[in-house]
């Protein structure tokens, strides 16, 4: 009996745990070549290879096949990508965009992305994906920031000296210092774009 694993979760769990995929087939007792299709859906999972492969990366069959639950998340106006600007961020629902591979835990909502000052990862236009529950600073990741003060905008940190660089073609834009512990509003974790 075999099984179609959804394109890409073995490789989400293989990545999860920091296994290269030399090392699970190796683990598993498989062909690279054979994880690699599996990986990609294009070849039928044996119940027997799926055991070999969910035994090495330690967690149960289950988790190689489920696919990860679908969220509808709210699009909430916009966010300046450029200067601080007013807070739309708790303004009302404009929207709804269906999304998968979010984390669970997360409390999430989507903003449209207005200015240029993030335009080499979101450019104007952009939906950007906030897990709001996700306040924690790190370097190089993005965020979304207020100064407390009904002004919001988007911008990576980077730490040493603590600032929100902008990551722009546009070089007019400058980083933000933040005075003592900026305020997060949450972590930038997906940006889309249409084409």
């Amino acid at each position: 009996m075999a099984t179609n694993a959804p394109p890409n979760q073995i490789a989400a769990v293989r990545k999860r745990v920091g296994l290269k995929i030399e090392e699970l087939a190796e683990r598993a007792g498989l062909s690279t070549t054979y994880v690699w299709r599996m990986e990609r859906g294009e070849r039928n999972v044996s119940l027997k290879n799926l055991q070999k492969l969910a035994d090495a990366l330690g967690v149960a069959p289950s988790d190689l096949i489920e696919s990860n639950p679908v969220a509808d998340v709210p699009i909430l106006s916009w966010v300046s990508a450029g200067m601080m600007a007013r807070d739309d961020v708790q303004q009302d629902v404009v929207g709804e965009i269906r999304m998968s591979d979010l984390d669970p835990r997360g409390e999430w909502m989507a903003l449209r992305v207005e200015g240029d000052s993030m335009d080499r990862i979101s450019p104007p236009g952009s939906l950007i994906l906030v897990d709001l529950t996700d306040k924690a600073l790190v370097p190089n990741a993005c965020y979304i920031i207020t100064d407390g003060d009904s002004q919001a905008t988007y911008k990576r940190f980077r730490s040493n000296p603590p600032r929100f660089e902008p990551v722009s073609t546009n070089p007019s834009h400058q980083p933000i210092f933040p005075d003592g512990e900026p305020a997060v509003i949450g972590r930038v974790r997906r940006s889309l774009i249409d084409m």
